[in-house]
C-alpha cells in the first residue's frame, strides 16, 4: 500500500455547504444516529442531503448506518472502524424512524455494520428499524443495504418480511478479487446466494454494487454481471473506488467515465438489468439510483419511463 495516484478532474466534488446539510446533521447528533454518508466520507453527501433534485428543493435522502459505529469484519476498501463490538441500542429503531420524519426524507437508506458478535447478526434489529421507519412515515420509501448475516436465510427472511421497497446486497468486485477487498468471511457465491433469496422469496426490487479500478478485467465484470442477472438482480450501480487512507488497498487506476458509459449500456441493453447507475462518483446508494425506484414503486411507471426521468433529474 504506497502513496495515492493523483486523482484525475473528473473525480472533483464540492464539500458539503448550506443550512439544510447543517440542520440534517444537527439532528443526527442529536439523537446520535449515525450515516454511512459520513462514515463512509462519501464525495456526494452535499448532494444528496441538499435535496433530490439540488440544493434547497425539498426532501433529500440520506443512508442511515445501524447497529454502531464499528464493524465486526476488517474489509480492505472500507473507512469504517473494526472491532470492540458495544451493545445495540434498543432505542435506535424509534430514533432513526423520527429523524426521517423530522429531516423530511421521502427516500430513505438503512445499511449496517457487520455484526458477527450477535447470534442473528443484529437482523431482528434491523428489521424492527425498516417497521419502525414504515409505520411512522408511510409515504418515505425505504431501501436496505444488509450484510450477508454469514449466510443464515432465516436473518435474511426477517428482512424480507419486515417488507422494505428494496433490498440491496454489494458485491462489490469481482470474484478473484473478494479476497483482499473484502474480509474473508465474506465471499462471492454468499453474496450471490443472498440475493437470489430476495429473488425467489419475494418482490421486492434486488438492487447490487461493483466498485472499478481494483485490478479487475473486463471479462470478470462481464461474468459478474452475468451471473448478478442469473439470480434476478435488478438493479446495479457501478462507481469509482477511491483510497480512504494509505492503509487500505491502493487504487490500481481511475477508470475513464467512458467505461463507466459502456457499462451501463451492457448492462441495460445487453443483459436486461431494470437500471444502471454508472459513473466515478455514482456510490451504492446514489440519487440516480433512488429516482429511479421512485417512479418505479411511487409512480408505477414502466422502467424505461423510470430511467428516462431518473437520469433527465439526476443530470438537472
Amino acid at each position: 500500500m504506497s502513496s495515492r495516484r493523483r486523482k484525475p478532474d473528473w473525480l472533483k466534488s464540492q464539500p458539503p455547504t448550506g443550512q439544510r446539510f447543517t440542520d440534517i446533521k444537527q439532528t443526527l447528533r442529536d439523537r446520535d444516529l449515525h450515516t454511512v454518508c459520513e462514515e463512509a466520507n462519501c464525495p456526494n453527501m452535499g448532494e444528496c442531503w441538499s435535496g433530490r433534485d439540488g440544493p434547497g428543493t425539498g426532501p433529500g435522502t440520506a443512508t442511515f448506518m445501524l447497529m454502531g459505529e464499528r464493524c465486526s469484519r476488517g474489509c480492505n476498501f472500507c473507512d469504517v472502524a473494526t472491532g470492540g463490538m458495544e451493545p445495540l441500542d434498543p432505542d435506535e429503531p424509534e430514533n432513526v424512524a423520527e429523524a426521517v420524519g423530522e429531516i423530511g426524507l421521502d427516500y430513505v437508506v438503512l445499511t449496517s455494520v457487520d455484526r458477527d458478535d450477535l447470534e442473528d447478526g443484529g437482523a431482528a434489529h434491523f428489521a424492527e428499524t425498516i417497521r419502525e421507519c414504515k409505520q411512522r412515515n408511510p409515504g418515505t420509501l425505504v431501501e436496505v443495504l444488509i450484510p450477508d448475516f454469514g449466510g443464515d436465510e432465516d436473518a435474511v427472511r426477517q428482512i424480507i418480511d419486515a417488507g422494505p421497497d428494496v433490498i440491496a446486497h454489494n458485491v462489490e468486485t469481482v470474484e478473484r478479487l473478494q479476497w483482499p477487498v473484502r474480509d474473508r468471511r465474506a465471499g462471492y457465491e454468499q453474496t450471490l446466494d443472498v440475493l437470489e433469496q430476495v429473488d425467489r422469496e419475494s418482490d421486492i426490487y434486488t438492487k447490487t454494487s461493483l466498485m472499478l479500478g481494483l485490478g479487475e478485467y473486463d471479462h470478470e465484470i462481464y461474468r459478474t454481471l452475468s451471473d448478478l442477472r442469473q439470480v434476478g438482480v435488478d438493479v446495479v450501480t457501478f462507481g469509482q473506488y477511491l483510497q480512504p487512507s494509505r492503509s487500505h488497498l491502493d487504487v490500481f487506476e481511475y477508470v475513464h467515465p467512458d467505461a463507466f458509459e459502456t457499462w451501463r449500456q451492457v448492462a441495460e441493453e445487453e443483459l436486461g438489468f431494470l437500471y444502471c447507475a454508472s459513473g466515478p462518483m455514482v456510490r451504492s446508494s446514489y440519487k440516480a439510483g433512488e429516482l429511479f425506484v421512485d417512479a418505479l414503486v411511487r409512480d408505477g411507471k414502466s422502467p424505461e419511463q423510470a430511467r428516462e426521468e431518473a437520469r433527465a433529474a439526476a443530470s438537472d
